[in-house]
């Protein structure tokens, strides 16, 4: 059997690989390892470690090794100390594949951690595009990976185009869609009071946005500016009476501002119809997002999920920068009266289509075989080494 050990550092690592940690767990040929780290062991991220196990997982280990202050150097200093903390745990597991997820500082972690030690890297969501520092770390990551799973057939080609190997790229789309294509998607009468949060009641009787808004580390210093052009634009629509799911930003250089912004805002403004979170559970979220008028931010969730269940999507600002996106995305840059017009045309449009641009519901179960019959090659090379110019 081959041993797979797959790492968990945040709340978006979970909802983005969750279904493949299950196909592997059933796996009669694979034995999931799991580790979990970073973001996802701090409840002011939600504790994603005990949504984790009351789904039924167990970790092998946690690792420790987020620095508290959300600063660039906290950043580059928390990824350090994740590769030493992850290269221990590698030493201990032995895995035969390690799989990391996406774009994140802990994945390069990770895949800098596990290729130093001849652990072959397999890597979800490669070959994307987004803003940010994402951009380089995703294409990082890549070039320590040895198994590619791509969501989209750009992606794909962009692998190749980046060197990779043909027969270690595989099209399989994105493991969050599973989610949502095998999901019941009502929402039960009591489903906000079961994540508590602060701020007005919410009804599920009644209509809602949600809202969801990163720091941007390549913009460090701007974040407090940027989330108060979209609390003064959202409190627009809640003054009228529209009720207004708000979740919390992740750890990312910034975050502060951005949580310093959402407090100030509280503190000083009517914040009536408005309702703060800190997290979902995956299958929530979904359901969360497909039940809203709008989802609101710059969270990759509106042009992937979202994409899948025709969520009516106003994304803001350069976090998402060139990723691919359905129809029911509109752009616009950190301005209240825009995205206040933006928000209008989404409410008036109401649902799109829905596109699986990004997957159709079977990419962990596609993984997970994979895993257990595909060839690893550990020593990489550029694909077109040997070419010859004609």
């Amino acid at each position: 059997m081959r041993k797979i050990c797959v790492v968990v550092h945040s709340r978006a690592n979970y909802g983005r690989i969750k279904t493949l940690m299950q196909a592997v767990d059933k796996h009669p040929d694979l034995e999931l390892q799991l580790l979990v780290g970073s973001s996802a062991l701090i409840h002011r991220f939600g504790s994603v470690i005990d949504i984790i196990r009351k789904e039924g997982f167990s970790e092998a280990a946690v690792v420790y090794s987020i620095l508290e202050g959300e600063t660039p150097t906290t950043m580059a200093k928390s990824t350090g100390l994740a590769i030493i903390e992850l290269a221990t745990q590698f030493e201990n597991l032995k895995p035969d594949v390690v799989v990391t997820v996406a774009d994140r500082f802990e994945t390069l972690a990770t895949a800098v951690a596990a290729s130093y030690m001849n652990i072959p890297v397999a890597h979800t969501q490669g070959g994307e595009v987004t803003g940010s520092i994402d951009e380089s770390v995703r294409h990082a990551i890549t070039k320590l990976s040895h198994l590619h799973f791509a969501a989209t057939l750009r992606a794909k080609e962009y692998l190749l185009k980046m060197g990779e190997n043909a027969e270690d790229v595989y099209l399989t789309g994105c493991p969050a869609i599973d989610v949502v294509a095998n999901l019941d998607v009502t929402l039960p009468p009591d489903f906000f009071e079961k994540y508590k949060g602060v701020g007005d009641q919410l009804s599920t009787e009644k209509d809602y946005i949600v809202v969801l808004q990163h720091p941007v580390t390549t913009e460090y210093g701007s974040g407090l500016a940027q989330i108060n052009e979209t609390l003064k634009a959202v409190k627009e629509f809640a003054d009228k009476g529209m009720q207004v799911a708000w979740l919390w930003p992740n750890v990312d250089a910034g975050s502060d501002d951005i949580a310093k912004g959402i407090r100030q805002f509280r503190e000083h403004n009517d914040a009536t119809n408005m309702h703060f979170y800190i997290n979902f559970e995956p299958e929530d979220y979904v359901r969360l997002i497909a039940n809203s008028k709008c989802l609101i931010g710059n969270s990759s969730s509106g042009l992937r999920e979202g994409a899948y269940l025709g969520t009516p999507t106003v994304n803001i600002g350069s976090r998402q920068s060139g990723r691919e996106r359905a129809a029911n995305v509109i752009d616009v840059d950190y301005d209240a009266a825009k995205i206040s017009e933006a928000i209008y045309y989404q409410l008036s449009h109401g649902r799109y289509p829905s596109s699986t641009l990004v997957g159709d519901g079977t990419a962990g179960q596609q993984i997970a075989d994979l895993l257990a019959t595909c060839e690893i090659r550990l020593q990489k090379e550029l694909s077109y080494i040997h070419q010859t110019d004609e």
